[in-house]
């Protein structure tokens, strides 16, 4: 019985998730309420609320989904690698291909208040994947590491947004890889790193 409650729950949250995405593209995440989403997912006003408290609650809880794809995308750029704390931008990737699959979801919520809640959640996640890689004491402990983590995750969301506004046509990896030959190249002395010939600027000169 248990296990059928369950699936239905997970039903019921995938309808919902479902609902508010579909929704966020025909009127942007600003103009929904909660009666859109349940008519759109064609689900009851209370069981709405057995799951979820508002529609803020129920976006922050759909990145649950993005930071157990960021997890699985990190450990296998750790088994890949030669060494430990190799590669401190593990999730980069990954999360630059899902902005590209949502592409249309984000810049609806972009500049309003779904789009700080949006920027809070991923700079958590983010945040926390950073402190997974970045090694317990940095060579010559030359920096906080707070503030890496921070520099870090502030200069993805930084690339994030230039990318959606400024050059929408470059490929997550053209991205991807900008990103990662920049911070790289200042992480180097503190982790001890070495960038991967992939990352190299030089590869990717069709991004200018």
């Amino acid at each position: 019985m248990s296990r059928q409650i369950d699936r239905r729950a997970a039903r019921t949250r995938k309808a919902l998730h479902q609902a508010l995405l579909t929704l966020m593209l025909r009127k942007g995440y600003e103009a929904l309420s909660v009666q859109d989403i349940i008519n759109e997912a064609d689900i009851g006003r209370s069981t709405f609320y057995a799951h979820y408290t508002g529609k803020e609650d129920l976006l922050r809880s759909g990145f649950q989904m993005l930071r157990e794809e960021l997890k699985e995308a990190q450990s296998m750029v750790r088994v890949g690698a030669e060494a430990s704390h190799d590669d401190p931008l593990g999730f980069s990737t990954a999360m630059f291909k899902h902005a590209a699959r949502y592409a249309d979801h984000y810049r609806t919520m972009i500049g309003g208040r779904g789009g700080a809640v949006t920027e809070n959640e991923i700079r958590l996640i983010l945040s926390e994947m950073v402190r997974q890689e970045l090694p317990p004491t940095l060579h010559g402990d030359m920096m906080p590491r707070d503030f890496v983590v921070q520099f870090i995750v502030g200069a993805f969301l930084m690339t994030l947004n230039w990318w959606f506004e400024r050059k929408p046509k470059l490929s997550p990896a053209q991205v991807d890889a900008m990103f990662r030959s920049l911070v790289l190249d200042g992480l180097s002395p503190l982790v001890g790193g070495k960038r991967r010939p992939a990352d190299h600027p030089a590869a990717h000169r069709d991004a200018d």
